[in-house]
């Protein structure tokens, strides 16, 4: 059974920064694709930045150059979203996805339970 757990979300100023971790564990042979997806209220859930197994990232263009998407090196079965510059519109549930391969299940999509973060004066 697989399992993320997402953490750091919360409540920042305009102009701040924060910090969003999500660690995968269980029976893994490997991670496809790792990313992170919003979701503010009365909107679509979208995708804001994703990493592939080789290492390549793409970004949302409403955050481009503020956040960063990276992983743990050793295991990478973690995956980090620093976001810097925050605006208020950048408000909303984020969610952190992985497609992920185990032997008993094949390859499939796994989410976090999701984490709130609020960008207010």
């Amino acid at each position: 059974q697989v399992q993320l757990m997402e953490s750091g979300g919360g409540l920042v100023q305009p102009g701040g920064s924060l910090r969003l971790s999500c660690a995968a564990s269980g029976n893994i042979v490997s991670i496809n694709l790792m990313g992170w997806y919003r979701q503010a209220p009365g909107k679509q859930r979208e995708l804001v930045a994703i990493m592939t197994r080789d290492g390549s990232v793409n970004y949302v263009d409403s955050v481009e150059g503020r956040f960063t998407i990276s992983r743990n090196n050793a295991t990478k079965t973690m995956v980090y979203l620093q976001m810097n510059s925050l605006k208020p519109e950048d408000t909303a549930v984020y969610y952190c996805h992985m497609n992920i391969h185990t032997w008993s299940t094949g390859v499939r999509d796994y989410w976090g339970q999701g984490t709130q973060v609020t960008v207010s004066s």
